[in-house]
């Protein structure tokens, strides 16, 4: 994917930060596949977290497709 595109996403995961942060988590953007698939890494008090799927795709899922139309979908690594 190209450098716009991965701005473009990392100003998405930048916007659901302070949430996570606020519960003492955040998101790590790894990578960005060429069919456009975005992988995250949940750190924090998010990794492990029995909500965290749901954080994954109410959250951080949903502002990313919300943000970057080339993106299909979230994953979590």
């Amino acid at each position: 994917m190209s450098d716009a595109i991965h701005e473009r996403v990392q100003a998405a995961l930048d916007k659901v930060r302070p949430y996570l942060q606020g519960d003492g988590g955040d998101v790590e953007l790894v990578e960005i596949t060429a069919d456009g698939v975005v992988r995250v890494r949940l750190t924090g008090a998010c990794k492990g977290c029995p909500m965290s799927q749901q954080t994954l795709k109410g959250g951080v899922e949903r502002m990313v497709l919300k943000e970057v139309a080339e993106v299909k979908r979230v994953e979590a690594v």
